[in-house]
């Protein structure tokens, strides 16, 4: 039996190295409201472990992944866990003249944005060698942030064993101490910074989530540094009345910024609806490469900021179509 998989580790799994970076963490109630322009210059650097949340096309912090872009972030290394959207413009930022925004991902979903079809330049770049890879399933990936969540630098699953993806991975295969049966070690996961869109959240970083929130929790917790967009701001005040419904506390949280609509064109559960017209022209724009930088001169490195871009992709009237939208799939209809 094979003992360990061949894949790198793109990021160190130790939870005594990670302590002592949350334990510099500052824990007070801190203003941390910022823009979107602010906080990845701040918080994102050439070279760094990034993880994005939501899920598909669900809840995606859109607006950093573009501003990434924008100030030309280079060889991140990336948690490619349900990723759709969010690695398709990362790879956008794969050009020539431009650097390369990724120097290496972890695979569980990649390329492909679900129904919608693969990504004709997100799969030109991967198959073009120059990015490194190590695959894992999805399961593995939330296992892995589930780990560093709970400080841990791995833990024990069966996923994956006697399979090709195991054989590309950088698990290990371990006999449990107590039965003798044979387990996959999984190593932490402990990205050096993750951007999470959620629906609301105070000016100190306490969060609220409605919907799917898939390893979101864990990865919150996991992350050295954290930047939150939020559909809305919201005050503390509130927050107090119902502490319940706080799914990411302050503390876990180094930037907030206010971006509604935050995910287009990926969806919102309960607010908006994903925009399958724009994602289409997206996948079409794609397939030749000179008509693809043109589009994203005019899209992303043209614009000063995520309104902007919004405001070229049919501005509020659109964004009110796609709340229309989904209302009406939430009623049935």
């Amino acid at each position: 039996m094979q003992h360990q998989g061949a894949g790198q580790l793109f990021s160190d799994p130790s939870a005594n190295r990670a302590r002592s970076v949350f334990a510099a963490k500052p824990r007070a109630l801190t203003d941390k409201l910022t823009t979107v322009k602010d906080a990845v210059s701040r918080l994102i650097h050439n070279g760094d472990y990034l993880a994005v949340g939501g899920f598909g096309a669900d809840r995606i912090p859109t607006a950093i992944v573009h501003e990434i872009l924008r100030q030309g972030q280079q060889d991140l290394r990336f948690a490619g866990h349900t990723a759709t959207h969010d690695f398709q413009l990362l790879c956008a930022g794969c050009l020539t003249g431009r650097g390369k925004t990724l120097a290496a991902v972890d695979i569980a979903y990649v390329v492909g944005l679900e129904a919608r079809g693969l990504s004709p330049h997100a799969r030109r770049v991967m198959e073009s060698g120059t990015v490194a890879f190590t695959e894992w399933s999805n399961y593995a990936l939330a296992v892995r942030l589930k780990a560093a969540a709970m400080g841990l630098p791995f833990l024990p699953a069966r996923t994956m064993l006697g399979t090709d993806t195991f054989a590309h991975s950088a698990g290990r295969v371990i006999e449990c101490p107590f039965t003798g049966e044979t387990l996959l070690a999984l190593p932490a996961l402990y990205p050096d910074v993750a951007a999470i869109h959620v629906h609301e959240a105070d000016r100190y970083g306490n969060c609220r989530i409605r919907g799917t929130t898939v390893a979101d929790l864990e990865l919150a917790r996991a992350a050295q540094r954290l930047i939150i967009t939020c559909e809305r701001l919201i005050p503390h005040d509130e927050i107090r009345r119902d502490p319940t419904q706080t799914a990411i506390p302050f503390f876990c949280v180094d930037a907030v910024c206010e971006v509604p609509y935050g995910s287009f064109p990926g969806n919102m559960p309960y607010e908006y609806f994903s925009d399958e017209e724009h994602l289409r022209q997206w996948l079409e724009v794609e397939k030749d490469l000179e008509g693809f930088k043109t589009f994203l001169e005019k899209t992303i490195y043209g614009v000063q900021d995520f309104n902007e871009y919004l405001h070229l992709c049919g501005g509020l009237p659109r964004m009110q179509e796609l709340r229309r939208q989904e209302f009406l799939l939430h009623r049935g209809k």
